[in-house]
């Protein structure tokens, strides 16, 4: 990582990828934006790399937005009970309070950038 006069830039490989609780069978992360990795204070920015089968668990976020933007791969979105397929190119906002999960029902992973604000599911200060 290199800091210039508040800048920040990294590597996609100086981070680790993780399992975030609630997500399932090889639903992969990278939190490469957040707090704690760069001091940002309303961005978490990842990506994401979900196995076949991997899924996140039916979940709704209290005050935060949420996008995910499809690198590769096809997946099953549910929106509040409705479910869409969801492809390489495809952008989903999600408002603040909107029921979501995602599961990669493809052949191969399912990559995509989730870009969250405010970085923590709480009021911002």
């Amino acid at each position: 990582m290199q800091r210039i006069a508040g800048a920040v830039i990294r590597n996609l490989a100086e981070e680790p990828w993780q399992e975030f609780p609630g997500h399932y069978g090889g639903a992969l992360s990278k939190a490469l934006v957040r707090p704690e990795t760069v001091g940002s204070r309303r961005i978490d920015y990842r990506i994401s790399s979900y196995r076949p089968m991997a899924k996140v668990a039916p979940h709704a976020h209290r005050v935060q937005e949420q996008i995910y933007h499809v690198l590769e791969g096809e997946g099953l979105l549910e929106i509040e009970g409705e479910r869409v397929i969801v492809r390489r190119h495809d952008i989903v906002y999600l408002p603040p309070g909107v029921r979501h999960a995602i599961e990669n029902t493809g052949l191969g992973d399912l990559v995509f950038l989730v870009v969250t604000s405010p970085a923590e599911d709480e009021e911002p200060r």
